[in-house]
């Protein structure tokens, strides 16, 4: 597991989302995570859907069905699930700027919720599926994240995990010039590898059914993210008072070092399917 050499907790993460809200509403949109290009035709509008359209896939969502959306941003693909697969959602984000978006955007059987997903409150067995897209890296206790979603979940209940992973054996190089610092400058306790989430999936008690490296399908969000950057800085006064006097700023010089990860393989995007095992043990 790949940590910065600053420390980061929720409150650090809390404190980068709210301040950079206007810039990511303005740089990302509702959607706060990577676009999935499949034929490549795709406008950066429709990748973002694609993304969020995978995850309803995966997951096998059903009408009625309780679902949970650990970190939700801005509850946007809490409310297209919700709307295009009639299910029921409660979403959890450390972002006061994200709740309050998301309180004047109303939509029914979607609820947002401020509060830290490790001590969210929920019910045993209480949902019948839950995802996190590119939230579980903000986690300071990975394990935990996987233990409360386990213990959420009612048997046989579906977990799908979209996640910002370390290339498995980085180099030392990798590590010090790219993957470290996008922890520290990105406010990630840390990063893990493919088979670091695998081995922390199983030992809280789900199945591993699916895998699925996307890197090259949404590595293009950060050169897109980069032009909506440099045009923001020119056109926004607010950008720029961000950039340039913002406790957050060092973030908008990670984007260069993203995309650099993502061409050298230094980072990968996997999204994990994964099943509560019926016994509630460990699965293999």
């Amino acid at each position: 597991m790949i940590a910065p050499d600053i420390s980061q907790d929720a409150v650090a993460v809390a404190d980068h989302y709210d301040e950079l809200d206007p810039v990511y509403r303005r740089v990302w949109g509702e959607h706060v995570h990577h676009g999935l290009w499949t034929t490549g035709r795709e406008t950066p509008a429709e990748a973002v859907e694609a993304l969020v359209d995978t995850v309803g896939d995966r997951l096998r969502l059903s009408p009625g069905e309780r679902c949970v959306d650990i970190g939700c941003g801005y509850g946007s693909t809490a409310r297209r699930l919700a709307a295009m697969r009639q299910v029921i959602v409660t979403g959890f984000t450390l972002s006061a700027a994200q709740v309050d978006y998301a309180a004047a955007h109303p939509v029914p059987d979607v609820e947002i919720t401020l509060r830290d997903w490790l001590v969210n409150g929920l019910a045993d067995a209480s949902a019948d599926a839950a995802w996190a897209i590119e939230s579980s890296e903000h986690m300071v206790d990975k394990p935990g994240f996987f233990a409360e979603a386990r213990r959420v979940l009612s048997p046989g209940g579906r977990l799908v995990v979209c996640a910002w992973l370390a290339e498995t054996d980085a180099s030392d190089v990798k590590v010090r010039h790219l993957l470290e610092p996008i922890c520290r400058e990105g406010r990630l306790p840390s990063m893990g590898t493919r088979e670091e989430y695998e081995a922390m999936a199983r030992a809280a008690g789900f199945a591993v059914t699916g895998y699925e490296d996307v890197s090259r399908n949404v590595a293009r969000t950060w050169s897109i993210c980069a032009r909506r950057i440099a045009k923001a800085l020119l056109v926004d006064r607010e950008t720029r008072r961000l950039a340039i006097g913002g406790r957050n700023r060092i973030f908008l010089l990670s984007v260069p070092r993203l995309i650099l990860a993502y061409r050298t393989g230094a980072m990968r995007y996997g999204i994990f399917t994964l099943t509560k095992a019926e016994d509630g043990g460990a699965s293999r």
